[in-house]
């Protein structure tokens, strides 16, 4: 149980709680890395995690009502990810004896550095033409065996979505979804392993509403970035979050 009377560690709590909300109004994903780099100082792992997906299924529910038109017009495109990305999550648990995860964190990290980079270097987004499906699928899966894995579902659909010819509340509109999916069967897998007791409560009493308040902020935002300074943004998350998760 964390000392709430302690400045320092409220303050922990409220910012990453707060860090992890307006990232996830703001772009969709990102609100793990974004909040453990505080939230790790005081609480466990298990329970750091734990504990941000319920605020990353909490705001990606109010930012999805942004998008739910958006979503229902391309639910065949979106299920293309969420279903393989749920077939995957099982098999990256079953994994997780067999795989060095540190490693296996640190090369999807070095990957978004590197397209961040990438990217920046070339002073334009790379973007395609054409609608690749079995790329979906593929892209769909793999996200779901680094969720069971590493925690780290969004990195590839974030790569890929980035690439897209397509206009930014459909980048979100599959995002959102897909997050949302993931980290929803994720959250109900740890409530199953006993990740959650009375002792998170305070804690998320506390945690959520700054959150949302966050996502709020992220998601005004959000509305007022151009098509282009939203793919920027993107990539630019992603370059961070590969640093972030490198040193986490």
């Amino acid at each position: 149980m964390i000392d709430f009377t302690d400045p320092q560690i409220l303050s922990l709590l409220i910012a990453g709680a707060f860090a992890g909300g307006f990232i996830n109004g703001l772009a969709s994903f990102g609100t793990a890395l974004f909040t453990l780099g505080f939230w790790l100082q005081i609480l466990p792992p298990i329970q750091a995690v734990a504990l941000i997906m319920v605020l990353s299924v909490t705001t990606g529910l109010q930012s999805f009502m942004v998008i739910r038109k958006t979503a229902f017009e391309h639910k065949l495109r979106i299920a293309r990810f969420i279903l393989p990305g749920l077939c995957g999550i099982p098999l990256g648990i079953y994994s997780l004896n067999m795989v060095e995860t540190d490693w296996l964190r640190n090369g999807v990290g070095m990957m978004l550095i590197s397209y961040g980079l990438y990217v920046w270097l070339k002073a334009h987004m790379p973007q395609l033409n054409r609608h690749y499906p079995l790329a979906d699928i593929i892209v769909g899966f793999t996200g779901g065996i680094l969720g069971g894995l590493a925690s780290l579902s969004g990195a590839i659909p974030s790569i890929w979505v980035s690439l897209q010819n397509w206009p930014k509340y459909e980048l979100r509109a599959v995002l959102q979804s897909y997050n949302l999916a993931i980290l929803g069967v994720s959250a109900l897998i740890l409530f199953s392993a006993g990740a959650y007791s009375l002792n998170t409560l305070p804690i998320l009493l506390i945690a959520l509403p700054v959150s949302i308040f966050g996502a709020q902020i992220g998601l005004f935002c959000f509305r007022r970035l151009t098509e282009s300074a939203f793919r920027t943004t993107l990539v630019s998350l992603m370059f961070i979050s590969g640093i972030v998760i490198l040193i986490t």
